[in-house]
């Protein structure tokens, strides 16, 4: 009996082979993207390619590798109308340059697969699920949105803007928004009243998708330093 014991305590306490372990980053990041009727395949496609920019720019991956670990978890989300499924990435880690040189390769890469109404709830709602059972760990999880146009009333029951934001402050999760001015003149301040949840959240704007990729550099830059307050972005670059 006494024996049985013993190799029951021995087994009891060595390490399970194949256990995963989670990755442990300074910040969990979800760019969730427009991909709704609004956003013509000219700007889709800046959008896309601003994003793949800002991760080849040095003061990004700077940023990125001087944090206290040194990397940080990064996902993409399209979305577009509230009732259809959203395309999606599966987690980047990036540690190194050439690991953000990946990740902007395979945005570079991504092509449309989601057109319709602007379900930013929906889709906001999708993206804070992507940090559910991903095996990474992080003091902070970050939802990007960017966007040209203000929700769309939905057709059927579907995750809204206020549900969504619901689901970011029960969690914790930070929403921040970068409001594409092109098509509404207020949709910065209708992302600061209805979109942007949580710690230090924010709102950036620029006029069009031509000025998106300097935009979303400065942006990632904010959220991975989780700096509060930027002072010296220009006037064009509305915050909160």
């Amino acid at each position: 009996m006494l024996g049985r014991i013993l190799i029951a305590l021995v087994l009891l306490h060595m390490p399970v082979r194949g256990a995963a372990q989670e990755a442990v980053v300074d910040l969990e990041l979800v760019l969730a993207v427009d991909a709704s009727s609004s956003v013509d395949a000219g700007e889709f496609r800046l959008q896309l390619n601003g994003i793949a920019q800002a991760f080849r720019d040095k003061r990004v991956v700077s940023a990125i590798l001087s944090g206290r670990t040194g990397q940080i978890a990064v996902a993409m989300v399209l979305w577009a109308d509230a009732s259809i499924p959203k395309d999606e990435s599966d987690w980047f880690i990036i540690a190194s340059a050439a690991d953000a040189e990946r990740f902007s390769n395979f945005v570079y890469g991504t092509r449309r697969g989601v057109l319709g109404g602007t379900g930013i709830g929906a889709g906001i709602a999708w993206a804070i699920r992507k940090f559910d059972r991903n095996g990474i760990a992080a003091d902070r999880q970050v939802v990007d949105v960017s966007g040209d146009g203000k929700e769309t009333p939905p057709r059927e029951i579907v995750v809204t803007m206020p549900t969504a934001r619901s689901m970011a402050l029960s969690r914790g999760v930070t929403i921040n928004g970068l409001a594409i001015l092109n098509e509404d003149e207020t949709l910065a301040s209708w992302y600061a009243n209805h979109v942007i949840a949580g710690p230090n959240s924010f709102v950036m704007s620029v006029a069009g998708f031509e000025s998106f990729a300097e935009a979303m550099s400065r942006k990632l830059i904010r959220e991975i330093e989780d700096r509060p307050r930027v002072g010296a972005l220009p006037r064009s670059i509305a915050q909160n």
